[in-house]
C-alpha cells in the first residue's frame, strides 16, 4: 500500500532539481499563508463583520418598535437614524417586497445580513451589488415597506482587502526571491550534465570552469580532472596506434618480398593472403583511430547525408529510403557516414534489397536498415559487435572482412549517444535499429 502511494506521488512530483527545490521552498510558504488566512477569516474578519450586521439589525429592530409606538414622531425617528446612525429611510405606501433574487451563497456579507434577519422575524428584501458603497435594504411594514441604504463599511470590515494584499505580496516575493537563488544554484548542475553529455558524444570541450556552490565546484573540479585523464589517455592511444603502424609495416613489407621468392606458390599464396589480411586489419582500426580523434563537431541534416550515401549504391533502384524531410543533427559526419557505408555494404553482400527509413519521435532519430538477406541468427546479435569476430568462418567473403566493421560501427553510434538494436526485418533478413538523440 505504502510502495504504491509511494509511487503515485513520485509520479506527480517535478523531475529537474529546480522544479524540486522551489516545490521544497514554496509549499511551506503557501501552507503558512493558507492557515493564517483561514484563521483571520474565522477568527477575526467572519466575527467581526458577524458582530457588526447583528449590531446594525439590532438598529433597524430598535426603529420598528419606536416606530410603532403610536406617541413617537415619525419623521422625527426617521431623522434621528440618519444623523446619528447614517441610515436613510423612506417609507414606501401600498406597495409590495420585491421577490427574492437567487441566494448569493458564496457572499459572507450575504450569508451573515439574511442570517440576522431572520433570527429577528423581519420581512426582509436586499440588495449588495447595485451600489459600489451601499446595501439597498427593504423592510416589509403594514401595506408597504421602508427602504433603507446601509453604507457597506456597517456590515463589513474594509482591512480584509488591505491583509489580502500584506499576505499574498510578501509570499509573491519571497517565492519570485527563491526562483532566483535556485536558478543560480542549478545553472552550474546544468553546465555540468551539459559538459558530460558532450565529452561522452565525442564532442571537444576547450575548456570547463567549475562554478556555483562547495559541493557542486568540486564535482565539476573532479570532471575536469577525469575529463583531462581521459583525453590524454586518448592520445597516448592514437600516439601508441601510428607508432604501431609504423613498426608493423617495415617487417610486413619484408615478409611480403620474402615470401616472393618462396617457389611453392601455393605456400607463398596462403601465406601472402594471412599477410594481406593482418595489414587490412591494422589499417583498418587505424583508420577509424585516425579518424575519430581529429574530426570535429558539426551541424548537418541527416536526410541529406543518407541521400548522398544510398546515391553512391543505387544503381538498380534496389534501395528505398523513406524519410522525414530536414533532419537537424550535431555530430561526426564523416564517422557516421562510415557507419551507414558499412550497414549497407553489409546488406548488399548478402540481400538485393533494403529499405532505409528515419523517424521522428520526440528529441530521437530512429533510423532502421532492413534487408531481404539471410538475416543473423537472434543468438549472434550481441555476438556480432565484438571486435574481429565472424559469425561463419566458411563465408566466401570471410576473408575480405577482418570481422571489425559491425564493431566499429556500435563505438560511432555509442560515441553520439546512441544505441543499436537488430530484430527480424519484414523483408526477412536483418534489421538494423539505430537510435540517436539530438
Amino acid at each position: 500500500m505504502f510502495y504504491g502511494l509511494n509511487k503515485f506521488i513520485k509520479r506527480l512530483l517535478p523531475k529537474q532539481l529546480f522544479y524540486r527545490g522551489l516545490l521544497i521552498v514554496a509549499t511551506p510558504i503557501i501552507i503558512l499563508q493558507i492557515t493564517i488566512t483561514i484563521v483571520f477569516f474565522d477568527s477575526l474578519w467572519i466575527k467581526t463583520n458577524k458582530g457588526m450586521t447583528r449590531a446594525l439589525v439590532s438598529e433597524i429592530k430598535t426603529f420598528l418598535d419606536a416606530y410603532e409606538n403610536e406617541n413617537t414622531n415619525k419623521d422625527f425617528i426617521i431623522g434621528l437614524f440618519k444623523d446619528n446612525f447614517d441610515i436613510n429611510i423612506k417609507y414606501e405606501k401600498n406597495l409590495l417586497l420585491p421577490k427574492h433574487v437567487s441566494d448569493r451563497w458564496f457572499s459572507p456579507i450575504d450569508r451573515t445580513l439574511r442570517r440576522e434577519l431572520k433570527s429577528r422575524n423581519i420581512k426582509y428584501w436586499f440588495d449588495t451589488t447595485s451600489y459600489k458603497t451601499l446595501v439597498d435594504l427593504k423592510i416589509g411594514y403594514d401595506n408597504g415597506y421602508f427602504q433603507i441604504f446601509v453604507p457597506k463599511e456597517r456590515l463589513t470590515s474594509s482591512s480584509a482587502r488591505i491583509f489580502a494584499f500584506w499576505i499574498t505580496f510578501p509570499a509573491i516575493l519571497v517565492i519570485s526571491i527563491a526562483m532566483i537563488f535556485l536558478k543560480n544554484q542549478t545553472r552550474p548542475i546544468r553546465n555540468l550534465a551539459e559538459a558530460s553529455e558532450r565529452f561522452g558524444r565525442g564532442e571537444e570541450i576547450k575548456e570547463f570552469r567549475p562554478s556555483g556552490a562547495l559541493e557542486i565546484r568540486k564535482a565539476g573540479f573532479e570532471f575536469d580532472r577525469m575529463r583531462k585523464r581521459i583525453k590524454r589517455h586518448l592520445d597516448q592511444r592514437s600516439e601508441m596506434l601510428s607508432g604501431i603502424s609504423h613498426d608493423l609495416r617495415t617487417p610486413l613489407t619484408r615478409i611480403k618480398i620474402q615470401l616472393a621468392f618462396i617457389k611453392d606458390k601455393t605456400i607463398s599464396k596462403e601465406l601472402s593472403e594471412d599477410v594481406d589480411e593482418m595489414e587490412k586489419m591494422l589499417n583498418e582500426y587505424l583508420q577509424f583511430a585516425k579518424t575519430g580523434a581529429k574530426e570535429k563537431s558539426k551541424r548537418f541534416d541527416l536526410s541529406n547525408l543518407i541521400l548522398n550515401i544510398i546515391s553512391k549504391y543505387n544503381k538498380d533502384n534496389n534501395i528505398k529510403f523513406e524519410g522525414i524531410g530536414v533532419a537537424k543533427f550535431e555530430g561526426r559526419q564523416d564517422l557516421l557516414k562510415r557507419c551507414f557505408n558499412n550497414f549497407i555494404d553489409n546488406s548488399l553482400k548478402y540481400g538485393k534489397k533494403i529499405i532505409v527509413t528515419l523517424e521522428k519521435n520526440r528529441d530521437l532519430y530512429i533510423l532502421t536498415f532492413e534487408d531481404d538477406g539471410p538475416g543473423i541468427p537472434v543468438k549472434e546479435y550481441n555476438n556480432v559487435f565484438r571486435p574481429f569476430y565472424k559469425i561463419d568462418k566458411g563465408r566466401s567473403d570471410s576473408k575480405n572482412s577482418v570481422g571489425l566493421g559491425m564493431s566499429i560501427s556500435s563505438d560511432i553510434i555509442k560515441s553520439h549517444g546512441g544505441r543499436i538494436e537488430l530484430g527480424k526485418s519484414k523483408l526477412g533478413g536483418l534489421k538494423i535499429k539505430i537510435i540517436l538523440p539530438f
